[in-house]
């Protein structure tokens, strides 16, 4: 009799709690809602329950369909500084407290989006400095799924130096000068994980009607029968490479030791659309003003994937939130030195193919070529490449003048033995900051490579090189860890660049087989 009353008292409190009104985990208190554009609300509730939500002199009702979902659209509100409060009745009644309206962003990606503020350069000076009631921040628990979820873990906060501390410098930095110049409420959404791949990034869907589909599934289905025994072996090779790598600083030698991969299997965050499903999929459709993007460095080796695959991305999230096309920002990785690549040039491909997602309208990339580290894939100054994304947004979005991108190649023609280079973003000229232009090179029909010199003449740059008589190709910075010091007159770097499609890609001359131009 005991367990029957036990079980009578459990199925009537699951009954309660079926009954509850419940929201999407972003509509919290302190929430930042997207200014002059419709509002979807959405939650659950008992099946057929219906349901209200009141906010701003706006009420709205609507029924629960048979899976217990519902979402009403409120009409768009104007920007506003003063708490407000979203109240959502059903069976029961929720109250949502201290909301504002203003420009809503979410920052997604690997590890540089991750980076935290205390951690970026002059870090515990930036965080105690951080104290803007008006900008909120979102940070989205790491979960993994295999399919998408309704929910997230994670709390909006006010901006203060507590809150700050372990949130995206790059989006902080971002939302700290809008928020400034905008004079509005800005909100932060921000969902990233450290390592990570763009596969892990995509719907399942998406993935499987990409052409690479198949290369990926199939060198995951490799990685998955590898993961039992791999999952065994990597704590002792993760420790031997740590041991060597001490004693390589200690000895300031190199370290005969590759770095061990972590595991790639079922449940880790290589998932091919993981972390979609646990952490994308549970904020759509929240309404938004863009996203930014800083992704990239775990793709470097199969940078013809991430050619179809960022485009792709970029299309189905913009459809899975049914906004049409908001604005999509994106930093271009910087410069580094990648052991791994004897080629030199991985990074210069991967570059390349994140510029190709320009051709999607509303698009806009941040260079870091000249602000990376090439001893670290994390460089410290987060500040440089926030502002420069808020650059964009300002110009793009809010219609505040200014020149917002560096020097974009356009097209190059052959002046007899020299090619000259034609930008767009040149108009205020070219500058080269500190010494003549570095890290050009030029090749004749033998697809050979030679480090070449450049002129600049107002907003264009004539290259040539006395080992090359007929040019055809020229390149900028096409490298890993390159010099770059092209730039144009607002000190916006120029994005690197080659004017060939020559692939396989031919291979520079050897240092030490280099004349020096004169």
């Amino acid at each position: 009799m005991k367990l029957l009353r036990l079980l009578f008292v459990s199925l009537g409190l699951l009954a309660v709690a079926r009954a509850d009104v419940t929201l999407a985990p972003l509509f919290q208190d302190h929430a930042v809602l997207q200014r002059d554009q419709p509002l979807p609300v959405w939650g659950r509730a008992e099946p057929g329950e219906h349901v209200t939500v009141v906010f701003h002199e706006q009420t709205i009702g609507t029924t629960t369909g048979a899976d217990g979902r519902w979402m009403v659209y409120l009409a768009a509100v104007p920007a506003s500084a003063e708490p407000a409060e979203l109240v959502v009745t059903g069976k029961n009644s929720l109250t949502v407290k201290d909301i504002l309206v203003g420009e809503v962003w979410l920052a997604s990606g690997q590890s540089n989006m991750e980076w935290p503020l205390k951690s970026a350069a002059n870090g515990e000076h930036e965080v105690a400095a951080a104290n803007f009631p008006q900008l909120r921040l979102f940070s989205v628990l790491r979960h993994i799924a295999g399919e998408p979820v309704d929910t997230v873990t994670g709390t909006w906060q006010p901006c203060t130096p507590e809150s700050v501390k372990t949130f995206s410098a790059v989006a902080y930095f971002f939302a700290r000068d809008l928020q400034r110049k905008l004079g509005v409420p800005v909100g932060v959404i921000g969902t990233y994980f450290g390592g990570t791949p763009i596969e892990s990034w995509m719907s399942d869907c998406t993935l499987r009607a990409t052409a690479v589909w198949p290369v990926i599934e199939a060198r995951w289905v490799k990685d998955t029968a590898d993961f039992p025994t791999y999952k065994v072996q990597y704590p002792a090779l993760r420790a031997a490479w740590g041991k060597a790598e001490e004693h390589a600083k200690a000895t300031h030698t190199k370290n005969p030791l590759t770095w061990p991969p972590p595991p790639m299997g079922p449940g880790t965050q290589f998932a091919p659309s993981g972390l979609f499903n646990g952490m994308i999929a549970p904020l759509q459709p929240y309404a938004l003003r863009g996203m930014l993007w800083y992704q990239g460095e775990q793709n470097w080796p199969h940078p013809e994937e991430y050619t179809e695959l960022f485009p792709a991305m970029i299309r189905s999230w913009r459809a899975q939130w049914g906004q049409g096309d908001f604005p999509f920002y994106f930093v271009q990785v910087a410069n580094f030195t990648v052991v791994a690549d004897p080629t030199g040039r991985g990074w210069a491909r991967l570059r390349d193919a994140q510029r190709s997602a320009l051709a999607l309208p509303a698009t806009g990339m941040a260079v870091t070529i000249d602000i990376g580290n090439p001893k670290d894939i994390h460089p410290l100054n987060k500040q440089d490449v926030g502002r420069r994304l808020a650059l964009i947004a300002k110009t793009s979005v809010y219609g505040i003048p200014g020149d917002f991108n560096g020097p974009l190649f356009a097209f190059v023609t052959g002046e007899h033995s020299a090619l000259r280079i034609h930008f767009t973003h040149a108009g205020t000229g070219l500058i080269a900051a500190n010494k003549p232009v570095q890290s050009l090179e030029i090749a004749g029909a033998d697809k050979i490579f030679h480090p070449a010199t450049g002129k600049i003449e107002r907003e264009t740059l004539l290259v040539s090189s006395p080992l090359v008589k007929v040019p055809l190709a020229v390149r900028y910075a096409w490298a890993n860890a390159p010099e770059a010091n092209l730039f144009n007159g607002a000190g916006l770097p120029a994005v690197p660049f080659r004017s060939d499609d020559w692939d396989p890609e031919p291979q520079p001359v050897p240092a030490s087989q280099r004349a020096n131009p004169k």
